[in-house]
Parts: structure tokens; sequence; C-alpha cells
């Protein structure tokens, strides 16, 4: 017994020895040569959840996003309403192929305002905003062939996920120029702190996402030119609404661009009814933004001419018209340092002589309190708008709404 447990200590003695000399991974026995360790993928997680296979031939990026709201509105007619709705829900993915330099964007919509809000029968289900190839040879060149948003206006470019109100302004919903599948060009010259510009410029169908019903060979122009006087905004500050980086020094983005739709089939271009017969008409776009220490101002021109707008279905004399005329926005914003901001917009519509008898001009006034939680990706949003419809016989109608917003995603 005694000679059992002299054994035992020096065991014990001899195992605590070599576990102090050895390190614990000295320890394990090593793996045969015939089993193979797998190699992982690599993932990320800044915006979204990013993997990047092993040898790092393709890179794929998931985000979502949805948009919660409740709206009470109040009409001239004294009708008071109130509506509960998702009116966004987002998918996306982004990521490479072979190479960094070959790269894929994918969005998907699936809340009623993504699909174009009824669906109607014999009509594609637009499930998919953007499916679009882009291969970047270098940081000054990008060239892209497939569907997403035109070099338009800068508003409809924003996400709808870096908006400072709960929507887009009346101008954006009519004179915008939106989605389309195509081809474009981008020359990007950015610097820092100095005189830096863009040139963007693409030619697509004209009919908007998911047209699949193209006879002719009209097209849509489109060329586009932006100038960053002071150098570029923080960390892409031109892509999102309100100074969440609070700019050390004042920046400032003018653009402007032109766009030319060749027997265009849709009221809006890219959006809208169809109408009766094809439609040749122009866009203007202009652009203001400037940022510094939390204060943001915007300003945007939109507008859309065409030689005669009207539209007639001979057999039942039906009027379907081409949305032109012009539209004005401005937007000023104040963002303290605990990320409350405040915002007001004011908008004027003034739609063609042509259509007045069809349509109204509109002034709208909206204020506005965000709450940012984690930038845009997470924040709480509450709007105040009143507007003045103006009608050809001098009708003059008043509509109201207050609107709460979440919106969540990654």
């Amino acid at each position: 017994m005694k000679v059992f447990a002299f054994t035992l200590l020096l065991l014990l003695i001899t195992v605590n020895s070599f576990s102090q000399d050895k390190k614990v991974s000295d320890t394990i026995p090593a793996r045969p040569s015939y089993i193979k360790t797998p190699v992982l993928p690599y993932y990320s997680f800044k915006k979204g959840i990013g993997i990047t296979s092993p040898d790092s031939i393709y890179q794929l990026n998931i985000r979502f996003r949805m948009q919660n709201r409740a709206t009470y509105n109040l009409n001239d007619n004294d009708v008071s309403s109130i509506d509960f709705q998702i009116r966004r829900l987002r998918l996306r993915f982004d990521g490479y192929v072979g190479s960094p330099k070959f790269q894929y964007t994918i969005q998907l919509g699936f809340a009623p305002g993504d699909l174009g809000g009824t669906v109607t029968a014999n009509e594609n289900l637009k499930i998919i905003r953007d499916a679009v190839i882009w291969y970047q040879p270098n940081a000054r060149w990008n060239f892209g062939f497939g569907q997403t948003k035109l070099p338009g206006n800068r508003q409809r470019f924003n996400s709808s996920g870096a908006l400072q109100l709960t929507d887009r302004s009346i101008n954006n919903a009519e004179f915008t120029l939106d989605r389309d599948f195509g081809v474009q060009i981008h020359q990007l010259n950015m610097h820092k702190d100095h005189f830096s510009y863009n040139f963007k410029a693409s030619l697509t169908q004209g009919e908007g996402r998911m047209f699949a019903k193209n006879d002719d060979l009209g097209l849509c122009y489109t060329g586009k030119v932006e100038l960053y006087p002071l150098g570029a905004f923080t960390s892409g500050g031109e892509y999102f609404e309100g100074d969440l980086k609070r700019e050390n020094s004042p920046k400032l983005m003018i653009s402007g661009a032109y766009s030319f739709n060749n027997k265009a089939k849709l009221s809006n271009g890219q959006l809208g009814s169809q109408l009766y017969e094809k439609k040749d008409f122009h866009g203007i776009f202009g652009d203001l933004i400037f940022k510094y220490r939390g204060f943001a101002f915007m300003t945007a021109y939109m507008a859309r001419n065409t030689a005669n707008p009207i539209t007639t279905d001979t057999a039942s004399n039906n009027i379907r018209y081409v949305y032109a005329g012009q539209g004005l926005d401005f937007q000023t914003s104040y963002i303290t340092k605990n990320f409350f901001e405040f915002i007001l917009r004011y908008s004027y519509q003034k739609v063609s002589s042509k259509i007045h008898n069809y349509a109204p001009n509109i002034s709208q006034y909206s204020v506005g309190v965000t709450k940012y939680f984690w930038e845009h990706q997470f924040k709480v949003q509450l709007e105040l708008t009143y507007e003045n419809k103006y009608y050809v016989n001098n009708l003059v109608r008043d509509n109201f709404y207050a609107r709460f917003q979440v919106e969540i995603g990654i």
C-alpha cells in the first residue's frame, strides 16, 4: 500500500512538472497526416453579414431592412383614416465572383409598395429591384450591366433607407427616373480635401424594372455630372441624408443630369400607368447638398417635358397622360450630438398647363424629428405634413398626415 501511494505521488509530481514545461498545445497528440483539416470561410460583421471563401474566389454580403409605419390622414373632406403598413421590406446581396473587379448587387422587395402597389393579372410580380453586374478595373472606372437605379436625381439615387423623413418628396414621386435595365458607365475622380468630380452615363430600355413587353427600338439616354468643390464627403455622405458624420469642414455637392426617353410606354417613363401611345420626353435634374458640423441643406429641381403629353384610347375616349411639369424641393436639418435630428422640407410642384385639367399643382410642408440609434440602420421617425392642392377651377384642397415609422436593418 505504501509502495502504491509513493508511486502515485511520484506520478503526480512528474505530470505537474511536465505541464509547466510544455504548452497545452504540445500535449495534444498530432493529427494523423491522412486526416485533412477543413478550410473554413471568413466572416465579417460590418454592414450586414459578409462571407468570403477560403481561396477568396467569391464574396457574399447579406443585408436586410424593413420600415414599419403608422399614418393618420385627414383630408379636405374631413374624412379621416388610420393606415398601418410594412412600407418596405428588402433583402440585399452584394459581393464579387472571381475577383473584386467583378462585383454584383441583387436586391429583392416584398412589401406591397415594393411590388408596385396593386398586383394586376398578366403583369410581372416586381420582386426584383436590383440585379446588376459591375466591372471595376480600378478606382476610377465602373461599368454596369443589368437592372438598377439610373444616374438621375440625388434623392432617388440615395437608398430609401437613408432618408431623414419617412419618404421622398412629391417631386421625386412624379419626376424621378427610378430603375431600368441596360448599361452604365461611371468615371469617378474623388479626393478627400480638394476639388472632385464624377461623370455618369447610361443607355437603358426606358420602360422601368422587369418590363417584358418591349416591341420597338426606343431607348433611354441619361448623363450626369457631379461636382465636389470642397472635396469628398466623409464616408460617402452624399449618399445619405443628414450630417450624421458631423463634417469637420464644409462639404458641397452640385450635380446636373439630363435624360431623353424615346418611345416611352409609361406615363412617368420608368414608372406610372401604361400610355395609349408611345411618347418621347425629356428629363432635367439639378441637385445641391451642403453639410457642416451637423447642419445639412439640400435643394433639388426636377422637370419632365414632352410636345404633347395627352394620349387617348380611340375606343373608349379615355385619357392617359405623361406627367409633365416641374418641381422644386428645399430640405434642411440639424442633428444634435446625441443623434436627435430636426428636419424641415418644402416642396412645390407645378404641372404642365396641358395636363392641369387632370392634375393639380401642389405645395407641401413637412416637419420631422428622427432619433438615430445606429445611424440609418436603426432609427425612429415622426413626421407631420400639410399640403395644398390647386386645381384648374381655382379649387384648393388641404390635406394633412401624421406619420410614425421605425426602420431597422443591417
